[in-house]
Parts: C-alpha cells; sequence; structure tokens
C-alpha cells in the first residue's frame, strides 16, 4: 500500500513538473512500469528534493486561490446597514417607492 502511495506522488511530480520535457516524463513512466522499486528509489534519490519544492509550490498556490475566492465571495456580501442605506438612497432619488423600500429593509433585516 505504501509503495502505491509513493508511485502516485512520483507520477503527480513528473507530470506536474514543467522543466521536464514529454519525452523524459514518457522514459520515467517506462521505467516505472519496467523496473518498478528501482526506479523509485532512483526518482526518490535524484529528484526529491525537487519533488518536495513542487509540492510545496502546489499548496502555496491552492491556498492562494482558495484565500483569493474567499475574499471575493465576502466582498460581494453587502451588510444589511449597507443594503438598507443603499435602499434609501434609491427612495431618495425616486427610484423606489416607500412601499419597495421597506420590503428591501425586511429582506435586509431577515
Amino acid at each position: 500500500m505504501a509503495y502505491l502511495v509513493v508511485l502516485f506522488q512520483i507520477l503527480t511530480d513528473l507530470f506536474r513538473d514543467k522543466d521536464v520535457s514529454g519525452w523524459i516524463k514518457a522514459v520515467w513512466v517506462l521505467f516505472l512500469i519496467l523496473l518498478p522499486l528501482l526506479t523509485s528509489l532512483v526518482y526518490l534519490i535524484a529528484r526529491g528534493q525537487g519533488m518536495a519544492e513542487r509540492h510545496l509550490a502546489a499548496m502555496q498556490s491552492a491556498q492562494a486561490q482558495t484565500d483569493a475566492y474567499i475574499r471575493e465571495v465576502s466582498a460581494g456580501t453587502a451588510s444589511p446597514a449597507d443594503e438598507i442605506a443603499r435602499a434609501k438612497g434609491l427612495l431618495d432619488s425616486g427610484a423606489i417607492t416607500q412601499e419597495e423600500f421597506a420590503a428591501l429593509k425586511a429582506k435586509a433585516l431577515s
């Protein structure tokens, strides 16, 4: 079971690496199929440091995307006071009626 986890980590890292050409990736995969244990050990020894760096970069990128998404979503939601103030501005400009203002205010407070 542990070997399969290592194998999937190696394959993930191999295809995540943009510096390696497609032919080199194909050779690594071929050797992983033909001599799996030896090739896995060689890969971990030869490319282990880069593997850790690429994994860290992927995690940081995912965290940055998550943070950006949260900021985007939270910025889109206005507080009830902001919604009431916006509705009051519409009422003052004559764009909505008093009844519509009351409905918007009730919706913002609910």
